[in-house]
């Protein structure tokens, strides 16, 4: 049950917004947070202000588990133009032709994306959140600074070729955290000998959730006209974003345990195993992790 505070409601859930685009990720929260008038909020990875789609976001006590959600896979829609480059990856930057698309036809780029199937390796582009000695790059190459930076792995899944008219190419990407689309689709283009650039992009799935799921800012101001209840509904549990993660049960001495800091026994579960607590009402309480001795202590636990 949510009460009521001078800073806000303890209310506890995810939400799963649907991001518009030219919307900055922290900007989005700040109004989901007050729409709700929750105490507490958090999202679980920004997006580019350009791009558009999955964004969860964690209020109340679920925050506590948004760390556990930024490993999560994710998957694009995106779409490239190529023929020119910019200098941020993106429409946003400054674009300049780089060559020609002559020769580019759909076989071309189907053999192409088999170079970037799979693990490969990624430069992060300089206008990203990425740190130097503390200050983020974007804020370097603003300042017309750029530093050499080390390839990373990354790990496409799937890549889709969903068409190319007029020059711009449509993908369908499944990569892992740490991917940077903008930087795929400068690389596809530069294997091309054309260069690209991002004109849109859009996340249509975030782990096991899809963009089916997602609720715009209007569908929320729609549902808080009906009423406060109607709005909080469409929240899910804090666990409901762990799906990859076992659950245990606990009695009321061991609740009391976990709630107090201590240690319980569970036996059958690998070292360093991270699973979902219960307490003796079935209610998701936190997060805990085995070690050597089959015990499992409080990682992160909602008091």
């Amino acid at each position: 049950m949510s009460k009521r505070n001078p800073k806000g409601r303890d209310i506890n859930g995810v939400l799963l917004l649907d991001k518009a685009s030219g919307y900055s990720s922290n900007s989005a929260l700040q109004d989901v947070k007050h729409l709700f008038d929750a105490n507490k909020a958090g999202h679980t990875g920004s997006l580019d202000p350009l791009a558009s789609g999955l964004l969860p976001i964690c209020l109340g006590q679920a925050t506590k588990v948004a760390q556990f959600l930024l490993n999560g896979d994710k998957r694009y829609f995106v779409r490239g133009k190529l023929g020119q480059i910019s200098d941020t990856g993106d429409s946003d930057g400054k674009v300049i032709d780089f060559g020609s698309t002559k020769e580019v036809n759909e076989q071309a780029i189907k053999n192409t994306l088999l170079d970037f199937s799979g693990s490969i390796l990624q430069v992060p582009p300089m206008y990203s959140a990425l740190k130097r000695n503390g200050t983020p790059l974007y804020k370097l190459a603003r300042k017309g600074i750029e530093v050499e930076r080390e390839a990373r792995p990354v790990d496409i899944h799937e890549i889709k070729f969903k068409g190319f008219d007029k020059e711009i190419l449509s993908l369908e990407v499944s990569c892992s955290k740490g991917t940077y689309i903008r930087t795929l689709i400068e690389d596809i283009g530069k294997s091309l000998g054309c260069g690209g650039y991002v004109i849109e992009l859009r996340r249509i799935g975030f782990t096991h959730f899809d963009i089916s799921q997602g609720r715009t800012f209007e569908d929320l101001m729609e549902l808080k006209n009906k009423s406060l209840n109607s709005l909080d509904s469409i929240l899910l549990g804090a666990d409901d974003m762990l799906p990859s993660l076992k659950g245990l049960y606990l009695d009321a001495e061991q609740t009391l345990d976990i709630q107090h800091g201590r240690k319980v026994q569970c036996s059958g579960l690998d070292v360093g195993q991270k699973i979902k607590l219960y307490d003796e009402k079935k209610q998701f309480i936190g997060i805990g992790e085995n070690n050597v001795l089959s015990e499992v202590w409080p990682k992160k636990v909602f008091i």
